[in-house]
């Protein structure tokens, strides 16, 4: 069967749509990043963030999600589209548009299933970030100067805490997030007060014999929050 093609289309040579995958997580109070050594050519055996052509039968942000099941074999995980990288001379495979979506998956987060056996991949701290292919560190600080500026005004920092917690682990996430201390006081009748927060009858006594009281997000909270917003002022 012919298929009509419009003049105007007739000089438009074929081009291929990629997703790169931004994963943050938080490790011994740091913000890292997760990255991998390039499986295939051009630049095989360099760093690289997790990428994959979109398949003809899938949306970009489905790829998005097929890629980090994947690598992670976990679903509903956070997710935010960032930016489309389209200069000509980006990818020296072939003339392919990168659409980037960042990520926040806890480091310890079903452990066994985190999938990396067909990638040599490690988790690095943003501040020593080693040489990327591609555009990938553009990437990767834009997304950065993304996340930081969510984490003001979305709770999304909870996305990296397990189901209960404490508030003091609570702020070593969001001190990671944005690379400085926070007031501690501040941060504790901030979060108190906004409603996102459900004390718990128990005690962590992992660090201390006294231990700290533990906590659980409100979800119902969490999701009105996470559309209208709430300045958290870190």
């Amino acid at each position: 069967m012919t298929k009509y093609l419009s003049p105007q289309y007739e000089d438009v040579k074929p081009l291929l749509a990629a997703v790169d995958c931004i994963i943050f997580g938080v490790q011994d109070n740091k913000l890292k990043l997760l990255i991998f050594k390039r499986e295939v050519e051009p630049l095989a055996g360099c760093l690289s963030l997790l990428g994959s052509f979109v398949k003809i039968e899938e949306s970009v942000e489905e790829a998005a999600e097929r890629i980090l099941f994947e690598l992670t074999g976990l679903k509903d995980i956070y997710m935010e589209q960032l930016h489309c990288y389209g200069a000509v001379d980006r990818d020296p495979g072939g003339r392919v548009i990168a659409i980037a979506y960042w990520s926040l998956i806890r480091v310890d987060q079903n452990h066994l299933e985190f999938n990396v056996r067909t990638h040599e991949a490690k988790w690095i701290s943003i501040d020593r970030i080693p040489e990327l292919v591609l555009d990938h560190r553009q990437m990767v600080e834009m997304a950065i100067s993304n996340l930081r500026e969510k984490a003001r005004f979305r709770p999304i920092g909870f996305e990296l805490m397990p189901e209960e917690f404490t508030l003091g682990q609570l702020l070593k996430v969001y001190e990671a997030i944005f690379g400085h201390p926070i007031d501690d006081r501040n941060f504790r009748k901030k979060l108190l007060n906004s409603g996102l927060l459900i004390p718990l009858p128990k005690k962590d006594k992992s660090t201390s014999r006294k231990g700290s009281f533990l906590f659980k997000f409100n979800q119902e909270t969490y999701q009105k929050l996470l559309l209208e917003g709430y300045s958290f002022g870190f």
